[in-house]
């Protein structure tokens, strides 16, 4: 199923052609997605056909197993007969997730366009409708006795399911009676799809008045990155006055959709606000835990320390909150082409594996990528797999600085990520969120090392290492406040609604504790909680980042030190998709999430960076 991507990275910017073509990329020069390869159109005869087949093969599905799974694996031939039936079922996902990649991918192209939003609409309408017809057959596949399952997936062809099998029993002690789940499917459409889209579009039809300017929000977000303190501060305080506009309607939206999760997990069971997204990470609550404790007791050495050297760097006894992501005075502000930063990244991918650029370089010969900015458009960046029959989708919106092609290094990791994962089918393709940032955060990472390794000025590598900190920094210090953010909201919501004001107070003792006293969060900020996809759409999603970088910091320190191999294991882990759980994929690496030392390492790495920082502070 298509998820709305998360906006919680620090964006690309976003803007109008004009701006974008002084950034070194016009519009003309940048590619535009081609979702032919999905349909042709959205009132393409195609889409009709397969909305229609969708819904008489669900039907038919249903006809044709409910109430039958159990007695038909008791027959001879029924473990071979039951590993077709998950082949039929797996087509079926797959169709459906094709009609939902397809409307997704047009709607987040451009959701100004009404058209696109009553299409997106109709057809999460349509395919919820048929996919009811579905939610029979995990509840049926959790009722097989376990020593029964268990014997039957000795059979090679079902037992070639068995980590989907694995990952469906793991969520039967939360299900419910067959009718409530259809009663909570069929309401997702007018329950919490409804609040996912209305906050969708009210996110892109903000207009931020700036200097006289009318600028969308990634745009006006952008200017908190502009050299000059009057333009950032400009830009900080109109936000403030769009965000101050729109909180009741934002504070609304997160009291509902914070209740709605609260009596689904109430329903169901689930003990903690978080167990939920940890069920579908497939990682233990005590392992996140271990992360969280980890990060926040690393503010003081990692972010605390970092903004009050930055304060020093720009002459200031404290940075405003609108100079947090203010560039250094020799900060690289080169404009960067398209054709550049292609090359950039592939060289960088290349010079670790010529098979890893290869599979990158057909997303640049291939339409698979959207890049300009526009009206409408998803701000920030994803890549989606959309399915595995097809291939993976990525937006941008790039304005040629250097930290679009960071940017671009992420998403491209995603795609990669998502192509090798994708012989596993539509059911175990999918990776779990705590390791699907693995791939796009060693990109960056490959990229970022090799832009440091080619930089000789002192002046240009403190300034390179800087901004590797900051976005570190925004990965892992900003994310896991993110979470601790979302765990006050939801708890709180328990006793009652939460006025705008109330979620604002939280949102500021929140991002004081982790940013730090160097750090002046003056008024207006305490409305910058509104435009966060990640409560909106994936409650919890946030940790993950800082999982998969933390991960990717102490897995690129393996492969510093490893002499041969490293790239087998590598690209093994990759195509695993979600097949394989996170401690067996780190197991060949000598890494063990559960471990309190795997987070130290990570965190220790960024820590270094900053040692080094000090270490040039002090030699100038």
């Amino acid at each position: 199923m298509f998820t709305k991507p998360p906006l919680s990275r620090l964006p690309s910017a976003l803007a109008s052609p004009s701006a974008a073509a002084s950034a070194g990329a016009t519009a003309s020069d940048l590619p535009v997605w081609n979702l032919d390869d999905l349909y042709p159109a959205i009132d393409s005869p195609a889409v009709r056909a397969d909305l229609d087949r969708a819904h008489a093969e669900a039907v038919a599905f249903e006809g044709e197993y409910k109430g039958k799974l159990a007695d038909a694996l008791a027959q001879p031939g029924g473990a071979a007969a039951l590993a077709a039936v998950i082949r039929r079922y797996e087509a079926l996902e797959e169709l459906i997730g094709r009609l939902y990649s397809y409307a997704g991918l047009v709607y987040a192209g451009d959701s100004d366009t009404v058209a696109h939003g009553k299409f997106y609409g109709d057809v999460q309408e349509r395919l919820t409708t048929a996919s009811a017809h579905l939610l029979f057959f995990s509840l049926e596949l959790n009722a097989i006795e376990e020593a029964v399952l268990d014997a039957a997936l000795d059979d090679p062809e079902l037992g070639h399911y068995r980590p989907w099998l694995e990952d469906v029993r793991r969520g039967k002690p939360y299900e419910l009676e067959p009718r409530v789940e259809q009663l909570f499917h069929e309401k997702s459409v007018t329950g919490r799809g409804a609040w996912n889209r209305l906050f969708d579009e009210t996110v892109a039809a903000i207009r931020v008045d700036v200097e006289g300017e009318s600028l969308t929000l990634e745009a006006a977000l952008n200017r908190l990155q502009d050299p000059k303190e009057a333009r950032r501060r400009a830009a900080a305080e109109a936000l403030a006055t769009a965000f101050k506009g729109e909180t009741r309607t934002f504070a609304l939206v997160m009291n509902v959709l914070a209740k709605d999760k609260e009596i689904s997990d109430r329903w169901r069971g689930f003990e903690d606000v978080a167990d939920s997204r940890h069920l579908a990470n497939r990682v233990e609550r005590e392992v996140v835990e271990a992360l969280v404790t980890s990060v926040r007791e690393a503010y003081p050495r990692l972010s605390h320390r970092y903004y009050a050297m930055k304060a020093r760097w720009l002459g200031k006894d404290k940075l405003d909150h609108w100079d947090r992501n203010a560039p250094l005075p020799e900060s690289d502000e080169r404009e960067i082409g398209w054709d550049a930063a292609r090359d950039t990244v592939l060289e960088a991918y290349g010079r670790f594996s010529p098979e890893l650029a290869a599979l990158g370089r057909k997303f640049f010969d291939k339409p698979w990528i959207d890049a300009p900015t526009r009206p409408g458009k998803s701000p920030g960046a994803f890549a989606h797999p959309t399915v595995p029959s097809v291939h993976p989708y990525l937006l941008l919106n790039y304005q040629g600085r250097v930290r679009d092609v960071m940017t671009l290094a992420h998403e491209l990791g995603h795609g990669v990520h998502q192509l090798l994962a994708a012989p596993n089918g539509a059911l175990m393709a999918p990776t779990p969120l705590t390791l699907a940032e693995t791939a796009s955060v060693f990109g960056e990472m490959l990229t970022f090392r090799s832009l440091l390794d080619a930089a000789k000025d002192p002046k240009t590598r403190r300034a390179m290492l800087a901004a590797k900190v900051e976005d570190m920094l925004n990965t892992v210090v900003r994310q896991i406040a993110f979470y601790g953010f979302e765990r006050r909201i939801h708890l709180e919501r328990r006793d009652g609604e939460l006025t705008a004001e109330r979620i604002g107070e939280i949102w500021m003792e929140v991002q004081a504790e982790s940013l730090g006293p160097a750090i002046r969060l003056g008024p207006g900020y305490d409305t910058f909680w509104c435009y966060i996809g990640h409560f909106v759409h994936s409650p919890f999603y946030v940790y993950a980042y800082a999982f998969g970088d933390c991960l990717v910091n102490s897995l690129y320190a393996v492969y510093e030190d490893a002499a041969t191999g490293f790239q087998d294991k590598y690209f093994a882990m990759l195509k695993a998709g979600g097949t394989r759980h996170h401690s067996e994929l780190l197991a060949p690496f000598g890494l063990d999430a559960r471990d309190p030392a795997f987070w130290s390492k990570g965190l220790s790495v960024i820590e270094r960076m900053i040692d080094e920082l000090e270490a040039a502070d002090r030699a100038a």
